[in-house]
C-alpha cells in the first residue's frame, strides 16, 4: 500500500512475518499476468523496476564496461548532485515522483549526455514538488551545462526554465515562433517583464487556433 504520491505506506508482511516489498525484484518474480502488469509503477520515467537507485544511475556505465572504479565514483557523484544519498539503494517503487524523476535526470547526465530531453517531465506532480524539481533542474543545468530541450503546455514552466522558446502548431506540428529569454536569472514570476513575455508567448500560443462560434457571429454581424 502506497500514498497517494508514492511514498511507502505502512509495511506489508507475508505469513512468516517478513516484509512484503514489492519493488524488490524477488517480490517482482511472485507475480504474473494482467493483474501484476496492471500493479505496476507506471509513473517510472523508464526506470529499471528491479534496481536500486544507485544500479538505475549506473546502468549505463555498466552496459559500457568502464572500470569499476570510475562507475563507482561517476555514479556516487551523481546521486549526490540529486540529492539521493538516503534514497540510494531504494527501488523505484519506494520512490516519490519527484525523487523518480531525479534518478531519470541523474542516469543521463551520468553517461555524460550532450541534450538532455525531456517531455513534460513534471505535468503529473503537485505543484510543490514541480517547484522544487524546476529549481533542481536550473541547478543542475548550471553546474553541468547540459542542452535541455523541454517540452511543456505550461508558458510560465517555459518562461521560467528557458533561453529559448520555440512555440509549435497543431496537426502538422510545425514552427510557428521562436522567442528569445533574456530575463535575467532567478527570474522572478511576478515581475512585470516576467509576466509580458508570458502574455506575449500565450498570444502566439492561441492565434492559430480556430475562432470560438462566439467569435465567428460577432465577426459575421460587424460585416453585415
Amino acid at each position: 500500500m502506497r500514498g497517494e504520491r508514492g511514498k511507502p505506506g505502512p509495511d506489508r508482511r507475508d505469513d512468516d512475518g517478513d516484509r512484503h516489498d514489492p519493488a524488490h525484484p524477488e517480490a517482482q518474480h511472485q507475480c504474473s499476468g494482467e493483474r501484476c502488469h496492471q500493479a505496476e509503477d507506471r509513473k517510472a520515467q523508464g526506470l529499471v523496476l528491479g534496481m536500486t537507485v544507485r544500479e538505475n544511475i549506473s546502468f549505463g556505465l555498466r552496459q559500457r564496461r568502464l572500470p569499476s572504479e570510475e562507475i563507482a565514483r561517476t555514479t556516487s557523484e551523481f546521486v549526490k548532485m540529486v540529492g539521493l544519498e538516503r534514497f540510494a539503494e531504494r527501488y523505484p517503487g519506494q520512490l516519490s515522483g519527484g525523487m523518480k524523476q531525479r534518478v531519470a535526470i541523474a542516469r543521463v547526465l551520468a553517461n555524460n549526455a550532450n541534450i538532455l530531453l525531456m517531455d513534460e517531465p513534471f505535468g503529473a506532480l503537485d505543484a510543490l514538488t514541480r517547484e522544487q524539481l524546476q529549481r533542481e533542474l536550473l541547478q543542475i543545468w548550471a553546474r553541468t551545462g547540459v542542452t535541455a530541450i523541454f517540452v511543456t503546455h505550461s508558458v510560465e514552466e517555459a518562461v521560467l526554465l528557458a533561453d529559448r522558446v520555440l512555440v509549435m502548431s497543431a496537426g502538422p506540428g510545425r514552427i510557428d515562433s521562436d522567442s528569445r529569454i533574456d530575463l535575467a536569472r532567478p527570474r522572478d514570476v511576478s515581475s512585470p517583464e516576467f509576466n509580458a513575455l508570458r502574455r506575449d508567448i500565450g498570444r502566439r500560443l492561441t492565434s492559430h487556433l480556430a475562432p470560438s462560434q462566439s467569435e465567428t457571429d460577432l465577426q459575421h454581424s460587424r460585416t453585415d
